[in-house]
């Protein structure tokens, strides 16, 4: 096989890994990858036309097929996947902090919904198993359900392991009987004082068990709750429920408000009961690796900071594409749409993260946020005629976003005008960006789930004694937040051999070959911890949330208004051709014959990128 050829485990026949083969596997110039077999996992090893094949039958989900590419492969021994290495609490310095030397009881409201038993109770699991919440905690579920503690214990026994968490960090299994002593549950309404009051009598009960150095026990309410009881549960908190004598902090998840009037009656409502640093808002885009890691991509690297401006940058791509529709949430979807639900607040915060200016350094006060509230501030208004606005329809036997049957009767028509994917231009009036389109883009029922950076460099000036009239490809650099964290730099090279053709390859930081067995937590994991440590950086500010209703509820307002409908693009397509023909108006060039190095995805994979 060429030098294209890659190594790619599998954790069984219809859905491979998303990890690459450890370097310890048989060189092979064949793809592979790993089956089930009665000793463990095997490698699969496929000739190039048996593996294109089997990624064309797992696309199609065709077992038949893929079945048959299986029986025909060779198999050998697969080494045993290394376990994940966590950083310890004390190298964290976390056990050194107050509320890590004291007590903390974190409750979560609306604990029998979907997302507590998929993402907050898991994330809780992980902290517990790794040592990052102290022994001397409490965690209490606060729903409207009525049902006892053992209730709630026997319902997390049984969801736990089928987690993320669980699923890719299988040690985490044995923690579960320890962390499920520490749970307790209280049921009771969310906006009423009284039954807070409830909550807080049996907090302070088990609280007065404890015992730590630090005789201080602080509350971290986690808000798993509809958005309109937002405000009730916060002022029942704040009447019955507050940590008596340690802090007490909101998490409270998106949405923030559905315009800009209803976030600022949101905030005003929080504000007059919270102060700014009690708040939490959680947007769990900031929680991903890569987001985390842009700030040090950027800045961290002297040769990339200089490369990043209107001088060497054509375009900047933000996409989110998901394959699969909205059923289930359709409901929700009819009355946020695409804009609402995953680009004024997820695709806005990676772009205020890719163009934002270096901190100041000067106050001690100021932080990233900051640095982000200023380029909002810097953002135009939105260009009506750079938005495409589409809406998926039925193919292949899928439903389209009309036929969803948890769209309410009463919503259909409603549900007409509403967009399930949409491409955008951003345009920044300051001296490093001005000129440079930053093009968003997001879309349901799209032919891929991924979500990535690309930053288009100009072209090279031309080099004719070099490379004839050939013209050399734009270098690109790619930031894949999921699934399959990479950093990648599209580069030109010669090919090897004798030959002096120009060949476009890539600089490739791909995080399951270069970290294999590393410890990631998963983007809940990681905020909850920056929520009850304190470190404000990684939530949005009210100002930061503010600004972004600015500048996108007058676009809203308007397109709305004129109830026009999206474009239809069939399901599995790239969406609206429009779009397309737009980004190259943008001078955003698809360049064919390029293929980075692709490994089949997984369903765990697309879990990550899932939006709530």
């Amino acid at each position: 096989m060429g030098s294209g050829a890659s190594s790619t485990p599998a954790k069984d026949p219809v859905a491979a890994d998303a990890a690459a083969a450890p370097a310890s596997a048989p060189a092979a110039d064949a793809p592979a990858a790993a089956a089930p077999g009665k000793g463990g996992k095997e490698l699969v090893v496929f000739d190039k036309a048996d593996y294109q094949k089997l990624l064309n039958a797992l696309e199609k989900e065709d077992k038949k097929a893929v079945a048959e590419i299986l029986s025909k492969a060779n198999t050998t021994k697969a080494p045993e996947a290394p376990k994940h290495v966590a950083p310890t609490a004390e190298s964290m310095g976390l056990d050194v902090e107050a509320w890590h030397q004291g007590k903390i009881s974190i409750i979560v409201l609306g604990a029998t919904g979907d997302l507590a038993k998929k993402e907050t109770f898991p994330a809780l699991l992980d902290l517990y198993a790794h040592d990052y919440l102290q022994k001397e905690c409490i965690i209490l579920g606060y729903g409207r359900k009525q049902m006892t503690t053992e209730d709630m214990r026997k319902h997390l026994a049984q969801e736990l392991p089928k987690s993320i968490v669980c699923r890719e960090m299988p040690e985490c299994m044995q923690f579960i009987p320890a962390f499920l002593e520490k749970v307790q549950y209280c049921a009771g309404k969310y906006d009423s004082a009284d039954d807070m009051a409830v909550l807080d009598k049996l907090l302070t009960a088990e609280e007065d068990k404890l015992d730590a150095p630090d005789k201080k026990t602080h509350r971290v309410f986690y808000f798993a709750i509809p958005p309109f009881v937002f405000l009730g549960a916060a002022k029942a908190i704040n009447d019955s429920a507050r940590a008596k004598n340690g802090f007490t902090r909101l998490i409270v998840e998106k949405p923030f408000g559905h315009d800009l009037k209803s976030a600022s009656e949101l905030q005003d409502g929080l504000g007059a009961l919270f102060k700014e640093e009690e708040i939490c808002r959680m947007d769990h885009f900031l929680g991903y690796e890569i987001c985390q890691n842009i700030l040090s991509i950027r800045f961290g690297n002297i040769w990339l900071n200089s490369l990043m401006n209107n001088h060497n940058v054509a375009s900047v791509r933000i996409s989110l594409k998901e394959n699969f529709g909205t059923e289930g949430r359709g409901g929700y979807f009819t009355k946020y749409g695409i804009i609402r639900d995953v680009i004024q607040n997820h695709l806005l915060q990676v772009l205020c993260l890719v163009a934002m200016e270096k901190p100041s350094s000067i106050s001690p006060e100021a932080d990233v946020r900051d640095a982000k509230v200023t380029l909002l501030k810097q953002m135009l208004p939105f260009d009506e005629k750079e938005v495409v606005l589409g809406q998926y329809t039925g193919a292949d036997g899928k439903p389209g976003y009309l036929e969803d049957d948890s769209i309410a009767e009463a919503d259909r028509e409603t549900a007409k005008y509403c967009p399930t994917f949409c491409q955008m231009v951003a345009r920044i009036d300051n001296d490093r960006w001005r000129g440079v389109p930053f093009i968003i883009r997001a879309g349901k029922g799209i032919d891929a789930s991924k979500c990535e950076v690309r930053i288009q460099f100009k072209n090279a000036d031309p080099a004719p004694k070099l490379f004839g009239d050939k013209k050399c490809p734009r270098n690109e650099l790619v930031m894949r937040v999921s699934p399959d964290e990479a950093i990648y730099m599209k580069m030109n090279v010669k090919s090897p051999g004798l030959a002096p053709n120009l060949l476009q390859s890539e600089m490739d930081l791909s995080y399951g070959d270069r970290y294999p067995g590393i410890y990631t937590p998963s983007a809940y994991t990681r905020l909850i911890l920056a929520g009850i440590r304190g470190i404000s950086d990684s939530f949005v500010r009210n100002d930061e949330l503010m600004r972004s209703w600015e500048l996108y509820s007058p676009l809203l307002e308007s397109l709305e208004g004129k109830k026009e409908l999206p474009i239809p693009y069939a399901r599995g397509s790239r969406g609206p051709l429009q779009a397309d023909e737009m980004l190259e108006k943008l001078d955003c060039i698809h360049e064919p014959g390029y293929v980075w190095r692709q490994r089949p995805q997984t369903d765990a994979n697309f879990n990550r990128l899932m939006t709530k």
